[in-house]
């Protein structure tokens, strides 16, 4: 099953099968570590939604929903 990540719910965890996007997005999220492969889980979730944290290769990193919403995780 492949969810995007900004669906995901706090506890939920997935292998990054695709990163979407266009550009600096794209890029940034590469530069962070979520390529493609990657195991992450989700963390927290703001009230609101926005931003998420994951914990991604040992680390946390925040992330704004519009771009949780360019990865593909499959479950």
């Amino acid at each position: 099953m492949v969810k995007l990540l900004s669906e995901f719910t706090v506890g939920e965890s997935g292998k990054v099968k695709k990163v979407n996007g266009e550009g600096l997005i794209r890029r940034r999220l590469f530069d962070m570590g979520v390529t493609p492969g990657a195991e992450l889980t989700m963390r927290k979730k703001a009230p609101l939604g926005d931003p998420v944290e994951i914990t991604l290769r040992g680390y946390e990193l925040t992330l704004r929903k519009s771009e949780a919403a360019c990865v593909e995780v499959e479950l």
